[in-house]
């Protein structure tokens, strides 16, 4: 033996965590009608057109949660759900060169799932936006010179649950719950 101490496993390492969020998760016909959306606008260089598979309405947005408690989360966060009628109408640049179409008019059932929801996080000891809900989907970032086209027409989405998603490393979402 020489005597050199042999440090213990690294007890400071990082433990895995997971980012989280909720969102209303667009069934294949709405996906299809807001991708067609996001088309439909010539973005400038530089633009960041959201992915296909990327689109949704976040509820909210969680954060880095210790892996560990993921399942309790997805546990938790089973509330009643009554379907509602979604009218997504309205094109806008937001600052920080987002492009998003929102509806003009939020209905009541989305705002109260909202709410009940933050009622969980809170529960749970996680974050809730302080700012007031802006429910949209994200169609471009660095978009700030875009000119977005709004629908012909309003896109009509039926919502009848939501989902908890994970946002991989790889920048992949993951549907990890869907809630009825």
């Amino acid at each position: 033996m020489t005597g050199i101490a042999v440090p213990p496993p690294c007890a400071d390492r990082a433990a895995p965590t997971a980012r989280l969020f909720i969102a209303l998760w667009p069934p294949p016909r709405v996906r299809q009608a807001l991708a067609a959306c996001r088309d439909a606008t010539a973005w400038p260089a530089g633009a960041a057109p959201t992915a296909s598979d990327k689109l949704h309405l976040t509820l909210h947005f969680i954060g880095s949660v210790a892996a560990g408690r993921v399942d309790a989360i997805a546990a938790a966060l089973q509330v009643p759900v009554q379907g509602f009628d979604l009218q997504l109408d309205l094109v806008e640049r937001w600052r920080g060169g987002l492009a998003v179409l929102r509806p003009r008019q939020p209905p009541p059932r989305l705002l109260q799932l909202h709410a009940e929801l933050a009622g969980v996080l809170q529960r749970l000891g996680l974050p809730v936006e302080p700012r007031g809900f802006r429910p949209h989907v994200t169609l471009a970032r660095r978009a700030a010179a875009a000119a977005p086209v709004a629908p012909a027409a309003p896109l009509h989405w039926r919502a009848s649950g939501y989902a908890l998603v994970q946002s991989g490393p790889d920048g992949r979402y993951r549907v990890l719950q869907r809630y009825r």
